[in-house]
């Protein structure tokens, strides 16, 4: 089975695919940030010696964003994106 059958298989679970929406905003800037560093052509090192940091430091944050464990503070977002010379932009939407 591949993993978008996994997953679909799993988010029809009405419990797994209420926790999984919950993450939707982390999830939503992971990729965003991955976006911008692909666009960037930079890898993780990269990354990191820009920040002045180590390379396990940019691993740390890009996968706490997918597990949902550890919430990086804002600061430590828009100092990853002045890295790839991109800026943080929130937008606030009512539901």
């Amino acid at each position: 089975m591949t993993h978008d059958e996994l997953k679909n298989k799993a988010l029809k679970k009405a419990s797994v695919k209420k926790e999984y929406d919950k993450l939707e905003p982390e999830f939503t800037l992971l990729r965003e940030m991955l976006r911008a560093r692909n666009r960037a052509g930079l890898s993780q090192a990269q990354v990191a010696e820009r920040m002045g940091t180590k390379s396990t430091a940019i691993t740390r944050l890009e996968s706490s964003l997918s597990s949902g464990k550890h919430s990086p503070s804002l600061a430590t977002i828009k100092k990853y994106l002045e890295a790839l010379n991109c800026r943080l932009e929130i937008k606030i939407t009512q539901n």
